[in-house]
């Protein structure tokens, strides 16, 4: 991301006007540089949505991924110059390290191209609610305990989403909408359930500790927005197989935009259009 900040000449371009417009926007697990990143859908969610703030909760980059192959198409610099771009629009973008991009939390407290480097954030909403960023990860038994685990289990989820590519490309060819091989499978196995829930639980524990009202991470790519226990748990999901964010309207109320489904409604009615000028009068 430094290197695309410090060679992108300064763009002539206007923001693109957005459809949507919302005080701040989350997104987290991007895992730009893999095959698994759906950089297009990405491109369109950042373009239809304007913001004041824009945190980006943690495996922004896969560094794990990178490491093991490099993989770095024109869409993966495209959102990311896309990042740099809404940083000198105004737009306040705040980068929050993850374990997959733990390396940039080298340069905690620097800014690179208007993006500020945050180990953790307090955010303050509309209507006086604070609420704690952070990743997730420092709170995930496996990433702390056992981190040659997590790489083994990363490969694993790795070949889930190379499987699930091959069944909606498939899927695709019948006329069917996207479906992800990898949420289904996490929501059906009794222990990932539960792996889901002691996560959410341990991160709204900590978020009481400190006083907040709420807690907002990623890592586990699944979006939840709940309360457990009088504190607010918000999770943004993912750019790999959910497709979702957080957003706070401007009247601080919250909530997660499924952009997968927005653009299943788009391909429902561009072929409604289709149909009816098909249709003699």
């Amino acid at each position: 991301m430094a290197a695309a900040a410090a060679t992108e000449p300064p763009s002539t371009e206007a923001e693109d006007g957005g459809s949507i417009r919302v005080r701040t926007v989350w997104i987290s697990d991007l895992h730009l540089g893999t095959p698994g990143c759906q950089a297009r859908a990405l491109l369109d969610f950042l373009r239809e949505v304007d913001c004041e703030q824009l945190f980006l909760v943690g495996d922004i980059v896969d560094g794990w991924q990178l490491r093991r192959s490099w993989y770095w198409p024109q869409a993966h610099n495209d959102v990311v110059q896309k990042l740099l771009r809404k940083a000198r629009k105004g737009c306040r973008v705040i980068y929050v390290p993850g374990n997959h991009d733990e390396f940039a939390r080298k340069y905690l407290n620097h800014s690179f191209g208007g993006i500020e480097v945050a180990h953790e954030w307090i955010h303050e909403t509309a209507d006086g609610r604070k609420l704690w960023v952070t990743h997730g990860d420092l709170f995930d038994g496996v990433i702390q305990c056992a981190k040659w685990l997590a790489h083994v289990g990363d490969s694993a989820y790795e070949f889930t989403l190379k499987l699930n590519r091959h069944l909606n490309s498939l899927r695709a060819r019948m006329g069917l909408p996207y479906w992800s091989l990898s949420k289904y499978l996490k929501l059906k196995v009794k222990r990932a359930v539960s792996y889901l829930n002691d996560f959410e639980e341990a991160l709204a524990k900590e978020a009481r500790k400190r006083g907040v009202q709420g807690v907002v991470c990623g890592h586990i790519h699944h979006a939840e927005l709940r309360d457990i226990d009088g504190i607010l748990y918000a999770n943004d999901g993912d750019w790999v197989e959910s497709l979702t964010a957080l957003v706070e309207h401007a009247d601080g109320h919250l909530e997660i935009l499924d952009w997968s489904e927005r653009q299943r409604e788009r391909a429902e009615s561009a072929v409604k259009v289709v149909e009816a000028l098909r249709t003699p009068a």
